[in-house]
């Protein structure tokens, strides 16, 4: 039986709470790079503390889907996922910031921050999961597009919220200057506030999103989940391990996961690098403990915020195209353009062109990916487990780009603005790979 559509405000309480996870993703993020070169790791080694981030994600998120997949509680099948991530990311967040606040040594404060980081990571991809789970359990194929549309618009939204903290504290004269070795409170109270966001959007989402009941569940997606509460019916669903399923994958996974490789790899050096790329080019500093670098910092986090504004705006662009992947490739080109500006200006309000070109990227990276997955995937089955191995797509490339950095950085002169050439080129490519995506109608 086809799905009944939804209103637009069901659409938006289904997504709601991840307008406060991707405030969190948005502060872990812009900042990250930025509080571990503030407690001493060097620019050479800086890309190995983003191995964690992906590395939990390949590893949580096909975990949550295939165990949300076999859940039934009176709570939902995903949303005790979701609130459980949610809530540990809430405690992380108020242990990360203080690594350099502890009196531990450099060595010692990079490794609390590293095994911190970690469980940030963790937790929210696990509070991340289910909204794209929900959307695909709940939402018709005439509506998926929308939905994820709507889920594109709050996480936005919440980046926009999540960037812009540190420096609107730094206005309002919380201090954005620090000890040797210690994170600036501007940044800590950053993460306070986000952590308080987040929990109170989960609430909401949790409160006004009922899952359907098992009976439901099966007349409209064909199978019922596992197992049934109170030894119900038997699982119409055919058992399949991980291996089987991504051998059983249509080839729009696949070829869907390839654009993401060179997409995904051209951010994880955006995040990495463009802290010490406007420091080195606007505020013409590569002292980590200077007043500059940290200014510079939260420059980076309107930056960032000036992208996710623009990545709103094109999303609205991208549903007025016909062709999906004319529109999915374009959108990476002037990704790649926006990228390839970067280290050749010097003033700090013309930046805001080329990551409004990068937030076109970005957008449809957020919305088409998922889209196409989910429609290729229908008839398919274990839909949770199928996206929480896509997201494979999204770490895989961030592992390689991480465990890669040093080594590029190195090849390209060791100036870390060159990084964002090789994002640029990393997204054109992305680009030509999506012609070879076969569109289901």
């Amino acid at each position: 039986m086809e799905k009944p559509n939804l209103s637009f405000w069901k659409l938006w309480n289904l997504s709601f709470g991840f307008f406060g996870v991707q405030i969190a993703y948005a502060l872990q993020s812009a900042n990250i790079s930025r509080i571990f070169a503030t407690l001493g790791a060097d620019p050479h080694s800086l890309s190995y503390f983003w191995l964690l981030p992906p590395l939990m994600g390949i590893l949580v998120q096909p975990i949550v889907g295939t165990l949300s997949d076999k859940t039934w509680t009176r709570f939902g099948r995903r949303i005790p996922y979701l609130f459980v991530g949610a809530a540990c990311a809430v405690l992380v967040m108020c242990l990360l910031p203080n690594s350099g606040s502890l009196g531990l040594t450099v060595s010692a404060a990079l490794m609390f921050g590293l095994v911190a980081l970690m469980f940030l990571d963790t937790s929210i991809n696990m509070a991340m999961q289910p909204f794209k789970m929900l959307v695909g359990d709940m939402v018709n194929e005439e509506q998926k597009t929308k939905a994820y549309s709507i889920q594109s618009f709050l996480c936005n939204a919440g980046s926009v919220v999540g960037y812009v903290f540190p420096y609107v504290f730094a206005i309002l004269g919380i201090s954005n200057v620090a000890a040797k070795g210690v994170i600036p409170d501007s940044v800590i109270w950053s993460f306070y506030i986000g952590a308080a966001i987040l929990i109170l959007c989960v609430i909401y989402t949790t409160v006004k999103v009922k899952e359907w009941n098992p009976e439901e569940y099966a007349k409209y997606n064909g199978a019922h989940p596992q197992p049934l509460p109170e030894g119900g019916e038997e699982t119409k669903e055919e058992k399949a391990d991980w291996l089987t399923l991504l051998k059983k994958a249509p080839s729009t996974f696949w070829k869907v996961g390839l654009v993401q490789f060179f997409c995904w790899l051209a951010f994880m050096y955006m995040w990495t690098y463009t802290a010490g790329t406007i420091g080195d080019t606007v505020w013409n500093t590569t002292d980590v403990t200077s007043k500059a670098y940290q200014d510079a910092g939260d420059w980076v986090g309107i930056l960032f915020a000036v992208q996710a504004i623009g990545s709103v705006v094109w999303a609205a662009v991208l549903t007025q195209f016909k062709n999906a992947k004319m529109a999915y490739s374009l959108s990476l080109v002037l990704g790649g353009i926006g990228f390839a500006m970067v280290p050749f200006i010097h003033d700090q309000y013309l930046l805001f062109v080329p990551f409004i070109l990068i937030g076109c990227a970005w957008a449809a990276m957020l919305s088409m990916p998922f889209a196409l997955v989910t429609n290729a995937l229908q008839g398919y089955g274990h839909m949770g487990a199928y996206l929480g191995l896509f997201n494979g797509t999204i770490c895989v490339p961030q592992i390689i780009a991480a465990a890669l950095g040093g080594t590029i950085l190195s090849m390209v002169g060791s100036h870390q603005y060159n990084m964002m050439i090789v994002a640029g080129v990393s997204l054109i490519i992305g680009a030509l790979c999506v012609f070879a995506i076969k569109v289901k109608k």
